[in-house]
């Protein structure tokens, strides 16, 4: 196991096939940095490849899952082309989530906002802590969350995607698995424990059946899933060089409510 502090992600494998990524920025609430991202993309191709792994737990160190992509990072050069690029760059490592060949849990505690809840409807299953909570709140911003739109309106109906994309609330955990956002639900103390009884009875499974089985389940229900992050990720580059969304950025940055007209 990676134990370096200046390591953006922790990466460990047992005997049974069961591996675990960590995301870890705890001081940063495990926000998505272009380094985050990288790191992330790269360690699930890693796992891709290697053939020893039938499940991948996806964890965050710290309070938080992830509070989404790093606003500091992305109000310091605001560009069209860096934003259409950063986008980009994480629809990509989001796609290999699903596109990984083994399934993904997601094993959630504190917030997943914006990217972060976009991050969790990615992974195949999820299991919460009961004080979790999840929002996609770019629309506080002035920026509505095109690209977690992608994921989120995969994963609960319709009518309540929408509702979270444009109010930007929270929801609860046992919210998020009524709307079947998560899996399963369970008090903080008995969080790793549930995890590790979902990962148990996938692991003792097949890897071919696993393999050829989540493949099938996805290429036979997203036809469109690429196309629609490329346009999501236009779609977002454009709003975020609007005025309104860089002074919203800013306003959270500086701590004040925006000042829009």
């Amino acid at each position: 196991m990676s134990t370096s502090d200046t390591d953006l992600v922790l990466f460990e494998q047992d005997a049974r096939g069961v591996a675990k990524l960590t995301l870890n920025r705890p001081q940063a609430f495990n926000a998505l940095s272009e380094g985050l991202i990288e790191a992330v993309h790269a360690a699930l191709q890693r796992v891709a490849a290697d053939e020893t792994v039938k499940v991948l737990v996806l964890a965050a160190a710290g309070r938080a899952f992830c509070a989404g992509h790093d606003l500091k990072e992305m109000r310091a050069e605001p560009a069209q082309a860096y934003y259409e690029r950063l986008f980009g760059q994480c629809g990509r490592m989001m796609m290999a989530v699903q596109q990984l060949p083994v399934p993904v849990v997601a094993r959630v505690q504190g917030i997943a906002t914006a990217a972060g809840c976009q991050l969790v409807a990615m992974c195949d299953l999820a299991v919460a802590s009961r004080d979790a909570k999840f929002a996609v709140s770019g629309v506080n911003l002035g920026l509505f969350c095109s690209t977690p739109s992608v994921a989120l309106s995969r994963n609960l109906g319709r009518k309540a995607a929408f509702e979270m994309l444009v109010t930007g609330d929270f929801i609860s955990a046992d919210e998020a698995r009524e709307r079947g956002l998560v899996n399963r639900v369970v008090d903080a103390a008995e969080l790793d424990a549930e995890v590790a009884r979902l990962v148990e009875r996938i692991a003792a499974k097949p890897r071919v059946a696993l393999t050829m089985g989540k493949a099938l389940f996805y290429r036979q229900l997203e036809g469109g899933i690429a196309a629609a992050y490329e346009d999501a990720a236009r779609t977002m580059a454009c709003n975020m060089m609007d005025e309104s969304a860089l002074e919203g950025v800013q306003a959270f940055i500086e701590k004040r409510p925006p000042a829009w007209a």
